[in-house]
């Protein structure tokens, strides 16, 4: 769908420049733009380099595993029905740390890897919609709950907003990071309250049945 959608938009904008005259500003706007893309894509390289190997040593010195123990509680708040010693609690704990660490690109394999458990979890239950190949699938209750909490998730470094700044001439780029921790602190703290209020939903439907 993002395809069709910035296929359109590009579409729109040589059109609008041919109409208008300016097909010269569109062509070397696209070769400024290729040319900035290329120089982001260097800084970025360097900043993930360095914040994936700082997430290496954090999990070489037991790091990780601490602040996993230390937010098991609000895990299991979020997902009581995953058994604590399933392989999706610790890959959806390594997805929240890294998540919180501005780590967006670190958190990707985990995520991943935590559907692929909470599909097997299904399975393990029986859940007809996953016992099926090629079957058409709907998200369970645990899955929808994860997707919301990765989106909303509270960031204390904002590593990408930091790199863009600083790409872009910024003179202050660690400027956001007291904005962030609150805007992502609100949108967690939202996320949470929607995610128990559903959940609660969906028992007493289920008790009814």
């Amino acid at each position: 769908m993002l395809n069709y959608i910035w296929g359109f938009m590009i579409l729109i904008g040589v059109l609008c420049g041919v109409a208008t005259g300016n097909m010269e500003a569109v062509t070397n706007a696209a070769i400024d733009s290729a040319g900035e893309a290329i120089s982001l894509c260097i800084t970025m390289v360097g900043v993930v380099a360095l914040w994936m190997g700082m997430m290496q040593i954090a999990q070489e010195a037991g790091l990780v595993d601490r602040l996993t123990r230390g937010i098991s509680p609000f895990l299991h708040f979020l997902f009581p029905r995953i058994p604590r010693d399933h392989p999706a609690f610790g890959y959806i704990a390594t997805n929240v740390i890294a998540n919180i660490l501005g780590l967006g690109w670190a958190c990707t394999p985990a995520g991943l890897k935590a559907m692929e458990e909470l599909a097997n979890l299904e399975r393990e239950r029986g859940n007809p919609q996953y016992l099926q190949e090629g079957k058409e699938r709907v998200a369970s209750r645990e899955m929808c709950i994860f997707l919301i909490l990765n989106i909303s998730s509270l960031e204390l470094i904002p590593v990408n907003m930091i790199a863009y700044r600083s790409q872009y001439g910024s003179a202050n780029p660690a400027r956001v990071v007291a904005p962030a921790i609150v805007a992502t602190l609100i949108s967690t703290i939202t996320a949470v309250l929607f995610c128990k209020w559903k959940d609660r939903g969906m028992r007493g439907r289920d008790a009814n049945r």
